[in-house]
C-alpha cells in the first residue's frame, strides 16, 4: 500500500505575483509524490479524498513553515569551483579568463564527477528543487551532470553546451561532431527514463555559434521536443560583438528567432538590453526570461528592468548564474532581484521596484510558468508534485525571529534574512532529497 503523507502546520505560497499566501494552519496530503488534497484550516477531518486512519501525520513545530521548493533556471554547473572569483573583469572577458580555462577540465571525466556531484548536492541544500544546468562542450561529462541529478532526485534540465567558434581553440568544436554529440547527448538523458530530468539544447550564445550550428540545433530540439535555453542581451559589450558577427539578422533577437530556437521551451539567460521589440518577439514565441540579478551586477553587465519584461508579456524566472553569481541559494537571487528593482527606481522614478511577495513567486510559481511546468509545480494545489521546503527559522541564521512573529512575519524574515540553514528537509516529489 503507498505511504500517504500529512503535514500540518503554517505553510505559504504563490498563487498571483501580488501577493504571497499564508496559511496559518493547513494540512497537505501526499500520496505518490502528489497533492492529493488539502484542509485549508488544518482540520484533518476536512480531507475527505484520503483515509487519514492509515496516514503518517507531521507535525510542524513552532516557528517551522512549508513553502514551494525554489527554481534555479539557469545556473553553469561546471563554474561551481570559480564562484567568487573574477568579478573585476567585465562579460567578455572574465569568460576568456576565468570560465573557459576551467570548463576545458571537464573532458577529465573523474574531475566532472567530483564537480557535479557537489553540484547537485549543494543546490539541493539550498531548496534548489529544479535546476537548469548548463554542462560544457564535453557530451561524456554533461551526461554524467544529468546522470548525477537522477540519482539525487533532483527536477533538472540539463545540457551539453555548443560551441564552434570565438573561444580557445582547444575549446571549440565542429558544426558536425557539435550537433552530433548534441544529438547523442538527448537520447541518452532521454534513455534514463526519469521523467525528472530532461535534455536542453544548449548552444552558449550566439557569438559562440555560427548560423549553421544555431540552425541545426534548432531542428533537433524540434525534432525531440526538448528544451532550449541559452544567453540574451547581458552586456551592452556583447550586444555589439554579436550585431558584427550576424549583419544579416536585425537583431540579437532576430538570429535566434530564425534559426527556430525560439519557442515555449525555451529560457533564455539575462535579457538586460532587450527592445520593445525583442519581448514582443518573446511573448508571441512563448519564450521566457531567466533573470540573474546577482551576475549582472558582478561581472558590470546591467541592471534588467525586470516589470518591464512582465508587463511586455514574458514570463520571468530566477537564475543564480553560478559563477557569474557569487551564490548558490535562490534566496540570493531573490534578494538580488529586488535590490536591482529598487536601484532602476533611483534614476526612473516611474519603475516600481519589485515587493517582496513579486520577488518569492519568481522563485517558485514564477518559475515554473517560465518553464511551462505551472500544472506540476511552483505552488501547492491539489494534483500537483509536492517539491517543497521544510523551514525552520529556528535554526542557524541571525533572523530575529520570537514567538510574537506569525507566519507572514517568518516567510519575510526569511527572504530577507534567511539561508540554507534554515531548510530542514528538502522534498521533490514527495521524497526527502536533504535534510534529514
Amino acid at each position: 500500500m503507498d505511504e500517504i503523507n500529512i503535514f500540518v502546520g503554517p505553510a505559504v505560497h504563490s498563487e498571483t505575483p501580488e501577493k504571497i499566501t499564508c496559511f496559518p494552519k493547513v494540512a497537505i496530503a501526499v500520496k505518490d509524490g502528489k497533492i492529493v488534497d488539502i484542509a485549508k484550516d488544518g482540520d484533518l477531518k476536512n480531507l475527505n479524498q484520503i483515509n487519514v486512519s492509515k496516514a503518517k501525520v507531521i507535525n510542524l513545530d513552532k516557528g517551522q513553515f512549508l513553502c514551494p521548493g525554489f527554481l534555479d533556471i539557469h545556473l553553469h554547473a561546471p563554474q561551481y569551483p570559480n564562484i567568487g572569483l573574477g568579478y573585476d573583469k567585465p562579460l567578455l572577458e572574465w569568460l576568456r579568463l576565468y570560465t573557459w580555462p576551467l570548463e576545458m577540465r571537464y573532458g577529465d571525466v573523474d574531475f566532472a564527477k567530483q564537480v557535479y556531484e557537489n553540484v547537485v548536492k549543494s543546490t539541493l541544500r539550498c531548496g534548489t528543487t529544479t535546476a537548469c544546468y548548463y554542462g560544457t562542450i564535453h557530451e561524456e561529462s554533461s551526461f554524467i551532470l544529468a546522470e548525477i541529478a537522477s540519482r539525487f532526485g533532483q527536477r533538472a534540465i540539463v545540457g551539453k553546451v555548443n560551441m564552434n567558434q570565438n573561444s580557445f581553440p582547444e575549446y571549440i568544436e565542429t558544426t558536425e561532431a557539435s550537433l552530433a554529440d548534441t544529438k547523442q547527448f538527448i537520447e541518452k538523458v532521454k534513455a534514463l527514463n526519469n521523467p525528472l530530468v530532461e535534455p536542453a539544447v544548449t548552444p552558449r550564445f550566439a557569438v559562440s555559434c555560427n548560423f549553421d550550428l544555431l540552425k541545426g540545433l534548432g531542428e533537433l530540439a524540434k525534432k525531440y521536443n526538448t528544451y532550449i535555453q541559452t544567453h540574451i542581451c547581458e552586456s551592452k559589450g556583447e550586444i555589439t560583438y554579436t550585431e558584427e558577427l550576424f549583419p544579416e539578422f536585425k537583431n540579437y533577437t532576430d538570429i535566434y528567432h530564425k534559426s527556430g530556437l525560439l519557442t515555449n521551451k525555451t529560457i533564455l539567460g539575462h535579457g538586460v538590453y532587450l527592445s520593445e521589440e525583442d519581448c514582443k518577439i518573446l511573448s508571441s514565441c512563448g519564450t521566457s526570461i531567466a533573470h540573474c540579478a546577482s551576475s549582472n551586477s558582478l561581472l558590470q553587465s546591467g541592471l534588467c528592468p525586470v516589470r518591464n519584461i512582465w508587463k511586455a508579456g514574458v514570463e520571468i524566472g530566477l537564475g543564480t548564474d553560478v559563477s557569474g553569481g557569487g551564490n548558490l541559494n535562490i534566496l540570493d537571487a531573490i534578494r538580488s532581484a529586488l535590490t536591482t528593482s529598487i536601484h532602476i527606481s533611483f534614476t526612473e522614478p516611474e519603475y516600481k521596484p519589485l515587493t517582496y511577495h513579486e520577488g518569492f513567486y519568481l522563485a517558485t510559481l514564477g518559475g515554473a510558468k517560465a518553464l511551462s511546468k505551472e500544472d506540476q509545480i511552483g505552488n501547492f494545489e491539489i494534483g500537483k508534485c509536492f517539491d517543497a521546503l521544510l523551514i525552520d527559522m529556528n535554526l542557524g541564521s541571525p533572523a530575529g525571529v520570537f514567538p510574537s512573529h506569525d507566519i507572514s512575519d517568518l516567510i519575510q524574515k526569511f527572504i530577507y534574512c534567511g539561508d540554507d540553514r534554515n531548510i530542514k528537509k528538502v522534498f521533490v516529489n514527495g521524497k526527502v532529497v536533504s535534510g534529514k
